[in-house]
């Protein structure tokens, strides 16, 4: 079986980055939902495909064996093959073509093992209020579970599988190559070991069918755009008897109309007036989780000037102190002023008798003829 390009399921070049990866998943998925496509199978099978593409792609130890392709066959290397408990596609393209090389010279038994469930990822739209304090939500999953009628066997209720008449169990057969025999898989029992003589009518025989489960998951509190959070245990069910994989929950946020987020710091910008801005004074700053927090502006405070209130942003969803809340002053110059008002900035002005921008003036000039 040909492994699909992922890069070309998410519609990125093989050199894109994370970042790059990250949108085109976001804008996928949310266009291929099941929750947005309900009945669409044609949808459902698309956003599985754009799931595992993403957990490969997301992963830079996954994305290395993907990108390195079948060298991970080779020597057993790290990232998948025999010495690997990691299935790796290209070494399962190879061992379907040629049989387990360990065969060749000492006919290994060529019977798989219990294998582990597929891990599913889903995404979860959070209000900016519930990413911020935390919420407990349930999310529906597609995974395929052990079909109930035959406990995953793929055998019809009251029959089981049967050990293969044509390899007796061993999954592989020998050929003779003269000097040594080589191994290839049975073509009766496709390597299984086993054969399903009266396959189960609820699953056609596969052992698990898809369903749509769903999982209660806690949002921490502090959690940001794009946090992954495992759910152990969760995902699709293993064959054979083998460990079920797990489930990732992606987060989404709802953007916040005031605060832009950074990091575990929250920015908000505040308008200050021109007398405050000058004469000094203690003003409210709103804060995320509601409420506000005072703080001293000095006199002379110019435009864009930040003041740092520590403790004040997101609470860290993986623990330690919160972050802070920067509150960028921003300096409203009225857009009408009264007859007295007029008066008191012309005296002012008349008082001052300063050029602002005799420095900027000079420095253009020196500029000039430097």
């Amino acid at each position: 079986m040909k492994t699909k390009d992922l890069y070309k399921a998410l519609g990125v070049k093989k050199g894109a980055t994370r970042e790059e990866i990250r949108g085109a998943y976001r804008k996928l998925a949310r266009k291929y939902h099941p929750d947005a496509n309900p009945g669409d199978k044609g949808a459902e099978e698309r956003f599985k495909e754009i799931q595992h593409a993403y957990e490969v792609l997301s992963d830079p130890e996954r994305r290395r064996e993907y990108d390195e392709g079948p060298r991970a066959f080779f020597g057993g290397s790290p990232g998948g093959g025999p010495a690997s408990g990691r299935a790796n596609p290209a070494y399962s393209d190879l061992s379907d073509l040629f049989g387990s090389f360990g065969d060749v010279f000492g006919g290994a038994r060529g019977k798989p093992q219990n294998t582990r469930g597929e891990d599913v990822t889903v995404s979860v739209n959070l209000k900016f209020k519930d990413a911020l304090e935390g919420i407990t939500t349930r999310i529906v999953a597609p995974v395929e579970e052990a079909c109930g009628p035959c406990g995953g066997s793929g055998a019809a209720p009251g029959t089981a599988p049967r050990v293969c008449p044509e390899c007796s169990g061993r999954g592989v057969r020998s050929r003779d190559q003269g000097f040594f025999a080589l191994s290839e898989p049975c073509s009766r029992c496709g390597g299984e070991g086993t054969v399903v003589e009266r396959p189960c009518s609820g699953c056609g025989g596969a052992g698990r069918v898809k369903k749509s489960k769903q999982v209660t998951v806690k949002i921490p509190a502090g959690a940001r755009e794009g946090m992954r959070i495992r759910v152990p245990g969760r995902g699709s069910a293993g064959r054979k008897g083998g460990p079920a994989g797990d489930l990732f929950v992606v987060t989404h946020v709802t953007d916040h109309p005031l605060f832009e987020r950074r990091g575990d710091d929250f920015v908000v910008e505040v308008p200050v007036s021109f007398v405050e801005a000058a004469l000094g004074a203690e003003i409210a700053a709103p804060r995320p989780s509601g409420g506000t927090v005072k703080l001293r502006l000095p006199p002379g405070t110019q435009d864009g000037k930040r003041f740092r209130v520590r403790g004040a942003g997101a609470p860290r969803a993986r623990g330690g102190e919160p972050g802070d809340l920067v509150v960028r002053a921003r300096v409203v110059v009225p857009k009408k002023l009264t007859r007295r008002e007029h008066e008191i900035l012309e005296a002012l002005a008349e008082e001052r008798d300063e050029d602002v921008r005799e420095e900027l003036l000079r420095k253009s000039r020196e500029a000039e003829t430097a």
